[in-house]
């Protein structure tokens, strides 16, 4: 399964700038909607596109790398 580290993303730029990042902003940055960031941080497994990643990896100012990572099926 691939899993976002969207949270940790959020919480990494928070920790830079020192301020609260909200999914809102997020949105309004990005351009990404508030749907597709709320199914990446609470479904999991949720698949997205690589506009998606793109568009987040802009925000967040980090590598494709950062944003994926594959977890192992449980069972």
């Amino acid at each position: 399964m691939i899993r976002f580290k969207l949270a940790e993303q959020i919480e990494k730029k928070q920790f830079q700038e020192s301020r609260r990042i909200t999914i809102q902003e997020v949105t309004e940055a990005s351009g990404v909607s508030r749907m597709t960031l709320s199914k990446i941080l609470n479904h999991r497994g949720y698949s997205t596109g690589t506009d998606i990643v793109d568009k987040l990896c802009t925000y967040f100012g980090c590598p494709v790398s950062d944003l994926p990572e594959h977890v192992a099926d449980r069972g």
